[in-house]
C-alpha cells in the first residue's frame, strides 16, 4: 500500500521508514525541506526508494499532493520549541497543524491515520482525551494535564475524529540514541556529579525500547485496532529516580542521589536545560508533565500487536552503544 510518513527526518520517522519499506509498502515522506529529509534518510535507506514531497502541515501547504492515493498516513509531527519569540505557542501550532492535516486526509480518502502521542495519567476525563478502555467514572481524579500532554491529547482527538479507522499510540519515554527525552536523562547523569532530584523522582512510568515502539507503529498500518487509542510501555515499571540510577549503572559511573521535597519545576527545568545544553522551551513542558504516574492502562497491547518487548537494560545498552558510534560520552 502507499503510506505517507510525516516527520520522516525525526527520530521516530527515520526509523519507521526503512521498516515500512522492508514490509513491502510504497513510502512517501512529507518534509518542509526535502533535501534535509533525504539527508537524514540516506543513513538508513537508498534515497531513491522514497518519494519526498515538499509541504508544511502548519501552513497547510502541499498536503493534498502528499496524501493523494495514500491509504495510511503516519502523523509524527510535534512542536515544542519556538525559534521566534513572536511565534504562536507550541500547543496552538500543534492544533492548527493537526486540523490542517486531518481535513486534507479526509478529503483524500485516507483509510487510517496513525499517531504517536503521549501517555496520559490514568483517570484523565474523556473530555480531555480519548481512551480505548471504558471509563467507570469512579476512582481518584487525575491531575490536570500539562500543556505538553494536553496538546498531545488535542491532536489525538482531532485526528481520530477526522478518519474513523485511525489509531493513536501513547508512549512516555522512548529509549533510543536520538530520543530527546532519553538524551536529556543521559546528559543529566553524565554532567551531574550528584543527581539532585525534585519530588517528581517518585513518580512511575514504563520506558519503551525504540525497537518495540517502531514495531508497534509498523503493526498499526493494518492491525484490526482502528478507532482506538493504545497505551504502550516497556515491561518494567520504574520511578524516574530508578531510571536515572539504572542509566548511571549501565554507563559505569557512580552518581549518588539527593532527593528534594519540592518540584520547583520552572527553576529546575531551566537549570536542567543549562546543564544539558538543551532548549528550555523543550525541557520545561516535559518537566511540567511530571505530576504523577504515567502508566499504560492495559498490559496486553504488545501481544495484541505481535511485539515482544525488550528489557529496560537491553534498551539502554543498545541506545548507548549506538550513541557512541557517532559521539563519545564523556562519562564513559
Amino acid at each position: 500500500m502507499i503510506i505517507l510518513v510525516t516527520g520522516a527526518s525525526g527520530f521516530v520517522g527515520s526509523l519507521l521508514v526503512p521498516r515500512l519499506l522492508d514490509a513491502g509498502h510504497a513510502v512517501r515522506a512529507l518534509g518542509r525541506e526535502p533535501d534535509r529529509t533525504l539527508a537524514v534518510l540516506e543513513h538508513y535507506i537508498d534515497p531513491d526508494e522514497v518519494e519526498v514531497v515538499r509541504g508544511d502541515a502548519l501552513m497547510g501547504e502541499g498536503l493534498d499532493r502528499a496524501l493523494a492515493h495514500v491509504e495510511v498516513a503516519y502523523y509524527l509531527i510535534h512542536s515544542m520549541e519556538s525559534t521566534d519569540a513572536r511565534a504562536a505557542a507550541f500547543s496552538e501550532r500543534d492544533r492548527i497543524a493537526a486540523h490542517n492535516f486531518a481535513a486534507a486526509a479526509a478529503r483524500a480518502g485516507v483509510r487510517r491515520i496513525v499517531y504517536l502521542g503521549g501517555l496520559l495519567p490514568r483517570g484523565t476525563p474523556i473530555s480531555q482525551a480519548r481512551s480505548s478502555a471504558p471509563s467507570s467514572g469512579q476512582g481518584p481524579q487525575a491531575p490536570p494535564l500539562s500543556r505538553h500532554l494536553a496538546s498531545r491529547a488535542e491532536v489525538e482527538r482531532v485526528l481520530l475524529a477526522a478518519v474513523a479507522d485511525s489509531v493513536a499510540l501513547r508512549a512516555s519515554i522512548i529509549i533510543g540514541a536520538r530520543s530527546r527525552s532519553f538524551r536529556l536523562l543521559v546528559r543529566l547523569v553524565e554532567r551531574m556529579p550528584v543527581l539532585t532530584l525534585p519530588a517528581w523522582r517518585r513518580f512511575r512510568t514504563q520506558p519503551i525500547d525504540q525497537r518495540d515502539a517502531i514495531a508497534m507503529l509498523l503493526a498499526c498500518a493494518d492491525a484490526p485496532v482502528g478507532g482506538r487509542s493504545l497505551e504502550i510501555g516497556g515491561p518494567e515499571v520504574l520511578t524516574y529516580e530508578e531510571i536515572l540510577k539504572r542509566i548511571a549503572e549501565l554507563m559505569l559511573v557512580r552518581r549518588p542521589a539527593l532527593g528534594l521535597a519540592v518540584n520547583m519545576t520552572p527553576i529546575a527545568a531551566r537549570v536542567a536545560a543549562a546543564i544539558v545544553s538543551e532548549d528550555p522551551n523543550l525541557v520545561l513542558p516535559l518537566m511540567e508533565s511530571l505530576q504523577g504516574d504515567l502508566l499504560p492502562a492495559e498490559d496486553d497491547v504488545a501481544e495484541l500487536l505481535g511485539v515482544r518487548l525488550h528489557s529496560f537494560d537491553a534498551a539502554v545498552e543498545r541506545a548507548l552503544a549506538e550513541w557512541e558510534e557517532y559521539e563519545p560520552l564523556a562519562a564513559r
